[in-house]
C-alpha cells in the first residue's frame, strides 16, 4: 500500500471540479514556474510518477516528463501496449496495482474521462493530461500565456473576452470552463452547425456562475463583437477522420486569417492562440500562427508550466508564489 509520503494526494480530472480560487491558484503556480524554474527544483524529490499514454503525444508527454524531472520526480512511461486495459483489465484494477508503486499517474487517452475517474478511486493523484472530453492542463497553459501578455486576470485583474472558432473539442471545453471559473472572462464560440456545444452543455456552463459567460454562433458575421484573443484548434480533433468526405467545406468560413483577426480587433489588436498541433493553411494561416500577435509559442512553453502546477497540486498542493 502507498505510504502517502506526498499528502493529501488528490486528482485533477476536470476544471469543473475546482472552485474559481483553486483554478486561480493553479494558474499562479504555473505562471511562477514559467517565470523561473529554480524555486521549484526538487519540490517533489523522490515522487514516483507514471505517464500512462494510450494515444500518441509529442508535447504533452514531453512537457510532463520535463516538469517532473525539474521537480525531482522519477518517471516511468506506459504506452498502450504496456497497459493491460488493452486486454480487458479495468482502469480501477490497474489503479489498485499501480497505487502500490506510484505516487501519481498522468493519463492521456482518446477515451472517456470516466476511465480516469475509475483509476483515481484507487490511485488518488491521477491527472487528466487529455481525455476525449477535456484538456484541463491546456487551459492552465493558456491562462499563463494570456497572463504573460495582458497581465493579471481574474479578481482584481483585467477583464478578457475570447473568441473560439471551429470544432468544439476537449480543448474548447476546457477553455469554456476556464472562462466560467475566471472572473471577468467571457467566451464567444463560433462553430459550424452541429460541431459546437449542445444546448444542454451551454446551459450547464452558464448555470455554473452568476454571469452569462459563454455565447455560441453558427457563423462568423462580417462585424463580430470585438475580442482580446482569437483561439482555434485542429478541425479534426486528435486526428480522427470524419465519415463525410466533404466535411472541410463546413469549416472553411471559420478559418483564422489576417482578415479574420482584423474583423475581431477594434481599439486593441486581438492576439491569436492555438494549442498545437496545427494543420497550417487549414484552421489558421501561417501568417497568423507566426505573426507578431501570436501567443502560440508562449502556449507551447507553458505546457510544462501547467504540467508542473498539476503535479504540485495532485501531490500535496505545494506552491511557490508568483
Amino acid at each position: 500500500m502507498n505510504t502517502d509520503r506526498f499528502s493529501p494526494r488528490k486528482p485533477l480530472l476536470s476544471l469543473s471540479d475546482l472552485a474559481p480560487a483553486e483554478v486561480a491558484r493553479l494558474g499562479h503556480t504555473a505562471f511562477a514556474y514559467g517565470a523561473s524554474r529554480a524555486p521549484f527544483a526538487g519540490l517533489l524529490e523522490g515522487a514516483r510518477v507514471g505517464l500512462l499514454f494510450t494515444a500518441p503525444s509529442t508535447r504533452t508527454r514531453t512537457s510532463y516528463w520535463s516538469a517532473a524531472t525539474t521537480l525531482g520526480c522519477h518517471t516511468l512511461h506506459f504506452g498502450a501496449a504496456d497497459l493491460q486495459v488493452g486486454t480487458g483489465e479495468s482502469w480501477g484494477d490497474t489503479g489498485l496495482v499501480l497505487d502500490n508503486y506510484l505516487d501519481a499517474a498522468v493519463v492521456r487517452t482518446n477515451g472517456p474521462q470516466l476511465d480516469m475517474a475509475e483509476l483515481a478511486r484507487a490511485l488518488p493523484a491521477t491527472i487528466n493530461a487529455l481525455s476525449y472530453e477535456e484538456h484541463p492542463t491546456q487551459a492552465i497553459a493558456d491562462l499563463s500565456a494570456l497572463r504573460g501578455h495582458f497581465g493579471p486576470l481574474g479578481d482584481g485583474g483585467r477583464p478578457l473576452r475570447l473568441a473560439y472558432l471551429g470544432l468544439v473539442n476537449n480543448t474548447a471545453r476546457a477553455l469554456a470552463l476556464l472562462a466560467v471559473k475566471t472572473p471577468g472572462m467571457t467566451l464567444d464560440v463560433y462553430s459550424p452547425q452541429g460541431r459546437g456545444f449542445t444546448d444542454e452543455e451551454l446551459k450547464d456552463l452558464n448555470a455554473r456562475t452568476d454571469r452569462d459567460v459563454v455565447r455560441q454562433f453558427d457563423r462568423v458575421p462580417s462585424t463580430p463583437d470585438a475580442v482580446d484573443a482569437v483561439y482555434t484548434t485542429r478541425w479534426q480533433s486528435m486526428g480522427v477522420p470524419y465519415e463525410d468526405e466533404n466535411w472541410a467545406d463546413a469549416f472553411r468560413p471559420f478559418a483564422v486569417t489576417t482578415q479574420t483577426m482584423s474583423r475581431f480587433s477594434k481599439d486593441t489588436e486581438a492576439v491569436f492562440l492555438h494549442d498545437l498541433p496545427a494543420m497550417r493553411e487549414m484552421e489558421a494561416s501561417s501568417e497568423v500562427i507566426d505573426g507578431k500577435l501570436s501567443l502560440v509559442r508562449s502556449q507551447a512553453y507553458h505546457k510544462e508550466s501547467a504540467a508542473a502546477a498539476a503535479l504540485l497540486w495532485a501531490l500535496g498542493d505545494r506552491q511557490v508564489s508568483a
